[in-house]
Protein backbone atom coordinates (compact mmCIF):
# COMPACT_ATOMS: atom_id res chain seq x y z
CA UNK A 1 0.00 0.00 0.00
CA UNK A 2 1.49 3.53 -0.89
CA UNK A 3 1.57 5.91 1.32
CA UNK A 4 -1.12 8.47 -0.67
CA UNK A 5 -3.37 5.05 -0.40
CA UNK A 6 -2.63 4.86 3.36
CA UNK A 7 -3.57 8.93 3.96
CA UNK A 8 -7.41 8.30 1.85
CA UNK A 9 -7.59 5.40 4.29
CA UNK A 10 -7.25 7.34 6.74
CA UNK A 11 -9.61 9.85 5.91
CA UNK A 12 -13.91 9.11 7.03
CA UNK A 13 -16.55 8.59 4.32
CA UNK A 14 -17.73 12.25 4.42
CA UNK A 15 -13.83 13.30 3.73
CA UNK A 16 -13.65 10.89 0.80
CA UNK A 17 -16.44 12.04 -1.20
CA UNK A 18 -14.92 15.32 -1.40
CA UNK A 19 -11.84 14.14 -1.86
CA UNK A 20 -12.75 12.22 -4.94
CA UNK A 21 -15.38 15.13 -6.25
CA UNK A 22 -12.41 17.37 -6.16
CA UNK A 23 -10.34 14.63 -8.24
CA UNK A 24 -13.17 14.70 -10.70
CA UNK A 25 -13.60 18.11 -11.26
CA UNK A 26 -9.96 18.69 -11.95
CA UNK A 27 -10.32 16.06 -14.36
CA UNK A 28 -13.81 17.52 -16.25
CA UNK A 29 -12.43 21.02 -16.00
CA UNK A 30 -9.96 21.02 -18.84
CA UNK A 31 -12.45 18.01 -20.95
CA UNK A 32 -15.17 21.35 -20.85
CA UNK A 33 -12.89 24.03 -21.81
CA UNK A 34 -11.31 22.42 -24.67
CA UNK A 35 -15.40 21.19 -25.61
CA UNK A 36 -16.55 25.07 -25.39
CA UNK A 37 -13.18 26.27 -27.36
CA UNK A 38 -14.19 23.78 -30.33
CA UNK A 39 -17.83 23.93 -30.25
CA UNK A 40 -19.02 27.20 -29.62
CA UNK A 41 -22.36 27.39 -29.17
CA UNK A 42 -24.41 30.25 -30.94
CA UNK A 43 -28.07 31.00 -29.70
CA UNK A 44 -30.30 32.39 -31.66
CA UNK A 45 -30.58 35.94 -32.06
CA UNK A 46 -34.69 36.53 -30.45
CA UNK A 47 -36.46 39.45 -31.22
CA UNK A 48 -38.17 41.15 -28.53
CA UNK A 49 -39.49 43.81 -30.67
CA UNK A 50 -42.14 43.81 -33.41
CA UNK A 51 -41.15 44.67 -36.67
CA UNK A 52 -42.79 46.18 -39.69
CA UNK A 53 -44.26 43.62 -42.28
CA UNK A 54 -41.94 41.66 -44.13
CA UNK A 55 -39.06 41.96 -41.77
CA UNK A 56 -36.23 39.00 -42.07
CA UNK A 57 -35.72 37.13 -39.29
CA UNK A 58 -34.05 39.28 -36.46
CA UNK A 59 -30.16 38.44 -36.97
CA UNK A 60 -30.65 38.99 -40.81
CA UNK A 61 -32.72 42.02 -40.28
CA UNK A 62 -29.89 43.77 -37.96
CA UNK A 63 -27.35 42.89 -39.98
CA UNK A 64 -29.63 44.27 -43.40
CA UNK A 65 -31.10 47.68 -42.07
CA UNK A 66 -29.85 51.01 -42.77
CA UNK A 67 -31.27 52.73 -39.85
CA UNK A 68 -32.17 55.07 -42.73
CA UNK A 69 -36.04 55.58 -41.79
CA UNK A 70 -37.46 55.40 -44.94
CA UNK A 71 -40.09 52.74 -43.72
CA UNK A 72 -41.26 54.90 -40.64
CA UNK A 73 -41.57 57.80 -43.24
CA UNK A 74 -43.78 56.28 -45.78
CA UNK A 75 -46.08 54.21 -43.17
CA UNK A 76 -49.72 56.17 -43.68
CA UNK A 77 -50.51 55.23 -40.10
CA UNK A 78 -47.76 56.00 -38.86
CA UNK A 79 -47.13 53.19 -36.60
CA UNK A 80 -43.24 52.68 -36.91
CA UNK A 81 -40.85 53.88 -34.52
CA UNK A 82 -37.00 54.12 -34.20
CA UNK A 83 -35.65 52.50 -31.80
CA UNK A 84 -33.53 54.58 -29.43
CA UNK A 85 -31.13 52.16 -27.59
CA UNK A 86 -27.48 51.69 -25.99
CA UNK A 87 -27.52 48.69 -28.35
CA UNK A 88 -25.47 49.64 -31.12
CA UNK A 89 -26.86 46.80 -33.08
CA UNK A 90 -30.51 47.72 -32.11
CA UNK A 91 -30.18 51.70 -32.44
CA UNK A 92 -32.68 53.83 -34.84
CA UNK A 93 -34.36 50.24 -36.15
CA UNK A 94 -38.11 50.24 -36.73
CA UNK A 95 -40.38 48.90 -34.24
CA UNK A 96 -44.34 49.01 -33.69
CA UNK A 97 -46.09 49.54 -30.22
CA UNK A 98 -48.91 48.61 -30.89
CA UNK A 99 -50.54 50.06 -27.42
CA UNK A 100 -49.51 53.24 -29.30
CA UNK A 101 -50.83 52.61 -33.19
CA UNK A 102 -50.90 49.03 -34.39
CA UNK A 103 -50.16 48.48 -38.02
CA UNK A 104 -52.83 48.65 -40.30
CA UNK A 105 -51.91 46.36 -43.06
CA UNK A 106 -52.16 49.06 -45.22
CA UNK A 107 -53.53 48.32 -48.89
CA UNK A 108 -50.23 50.79 -50.60
CA UNK A 109 -47.78 48.11 -48.47
CA UNK A 110 -46.16 51.23 -48.20
CA UNK A 111 -43.01 50.18 -45.37
CA UNK A 112 -41.89 47.21 -47.01
CA UNK A 113 -41.98 48.48 -50.78
CA UNK A 114 -39.92 51.89 -49.43
CA UNK A 115 -37.04 49.71 -47.58
CA UNK A 116 -33.68 50.21 -49.64
CA UNK A 117 -32.24 47.58 -47.76
CA UNK A 118 -34.00 44.49 -48.41
CA UNK A 119 -34.63 43.74 -44.46
CA UNK A 120 -38.35 44.90 -45.07
CA UNK A 121 -39.18 41.98 -48.00
CA UNK A 122 -42.53 42.34 -49.80
CA UNK A 123 -45.18 39.95 -48.81
CA UNK A 124 -48.84 39.58 -49.72
CA UNK A 125 -50.77 40.99 -46.92
CA UNK A 126 -51.97 37.90 -45.96
CA UNK A 127 -48.46 36.96 -45.42
CA UNK A 128 -47.01 39.13 -43.61
CA UNK A 129 -46.17 37.31 -40.14
CA UNK A 130 -44.92 40.31 -37.74
CA UNK A 131 -46.29 38.23 -34.55
CA UNK A 132 -49.00 36.42 -33.11
CA UNK A 133 -51.43 37.64 -30.58
CA UNK A 134 -52.20 35.41 -27.41
CA UNK A 135 -55.23 36.06 -25.72
CA UNK A 136 -55.85 36.05 -21.81
CA UNK A 137 -59.49 34.86 -21.39
CA UNK A 138 -59.09 35.81 -17.58
CA UNK A 139 -58.62 39.16 -18.85
CA UNK A 140 -61.22 39.16 -21.42
CA UNK A 141 -64.31 40.90 -20.85
CA UNK A 142 -66.20 38.39 -22.68
CA UNK A 143 -65.22 36.08 -19.76
CA UNK A 144 -67.93 38.94 -17.75
CA UNK A 145 -70.47 37.82 -19.89
CA UNK A 146 -69.73 40.97 -21.88
CA UNK A 147 -70.68 41.00 -25.83
CA UNK A 148 -67.24 42.62 -26.87
CA UNK A 149 -66.48 41.98 -30.33
CA UNK A 150 -63.87 44.81 -30.93
CA UNK A 151 -60.61 42.83 -31.61
CA UNK A 152 -62.58 40.59 -33.92
CA UNK A 153 -64.24 43.85 -35.52
CA UNK A 154 -61.30 45.67 -36.08
CA UNK A 155 -58.97 43.28 -37.25
CA UNK A 156 -57.68 44.19 -41.30
CA UNK A 157 -57.62 40.43 -41.92
CA UNK A 158 -61.23 39.52 -40.83
CA UNK A 159 -61.97 35.96 -39.44
CA UNK A 160 -59.02 34.09 -41.33
CA UNK A 161 -57.44 35.93 -38.42
CA UNK A 162 -59.97 35.85 -35.44
CA UNK A 163 -63.27 35.07 -34.40
CA UNK A 164 -65.48 32.98 -31.92
CA UNK A 165 -65.01 30.06 -31.71
CA UNK A 166 -68.03 27.44 -30.94
CA UNK A 167 -68.24 28.08 -27.20
CA UNK A 168 -68.27 31.94 -27.80
CA UNK A 169 -64.72 32.70 -26.64
CA UNK A 170 -62.10 34.63 -28.96
CA UNK A 171 -60.05 32.15 -31.09
CA UNK A 172 -56.95 33.19 -32.32
CA UNK A 173 -56.16 31.79 -35.76
CA UNK A 174 -52.24 30.14 -35.70
CA UNK A 175 -50.78 30.32 -39.36
CA UNK A 176 -48.45 28.02 -38.51
CA UNK A 177 -50.77 25.15 -38.13
CA UNK A 178 -53.70 26.69 -40.33
CA UNK A 179 -51.45 27.70 -43.19
CA UNK A 180 -53.24 31.61 -42.64
CA UNK A 181 -54.47 33.43 -39.98
CA UNK A 182 -53.07 36.06 -37.34
CA UNK A 183 -51.10 38.77 -39.03
CA UNK A 184 -49.53 40.19 -35.63
CA UNK A 185 -50.70 43.49 -36.68
CA UNK A 186 -51.36 44.58 -33.15
CA UNK A 187 -54.73 46.32 -34.20
CA UNK A 188 -56.59 44.11 -31.44
CA UNK A 189 -54.36 45.09 -28.73
CA UNK A 190 -54.52 48.77 -30.04
CA UNK A 191 -58.29 48.72 -29.58
CA UNK A 192 -58.84 45.62 -26.89
CA UNK A 193 -60.62 47.74 -23.99
CA UNK A 194 -59.49 46.23 -21.04
CA UNK A 195 -56.78 48.37 -18.54
CA UNK A 196 -53.93 48.79 -17.35
CA UNK A 197 -53.12 45.24 -19.48
CA UNK A 198 -54.26 44.36 -22.81
CA UNK A 199 -56.59 41.29 -22.60
CA UNK A 200 -55.11 40.64 -26.01
CA UNK A 201 -51.04 41.43 -27.27
CA UNK A 202 -49.25 40.43 -29.71
CA UNK A 203 -45.83 38.45 -29.04
CA UNK A 204 -43.22 39.09 -31.84
CA UNK A 205 -42.44 36.24 -33.87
Amino acid sequence: MTDSDKRLEDLDPHDRRGFFRAGLASILRPVAEFVEKKLPITLPVMRSHLRPPGAQPEESFLDTCFRCGSCADACPADAILLLQSLDERLRGTPYVDPDRQACVICDELACMKSCPSGALRLVDRLEIRMGLAILDHDLCVRSKDEDCRICIERCPIGEIAIRLDETGRVQVIDPSAAGHGCTGCGVCQQYCPTRPVRAIRVHAN
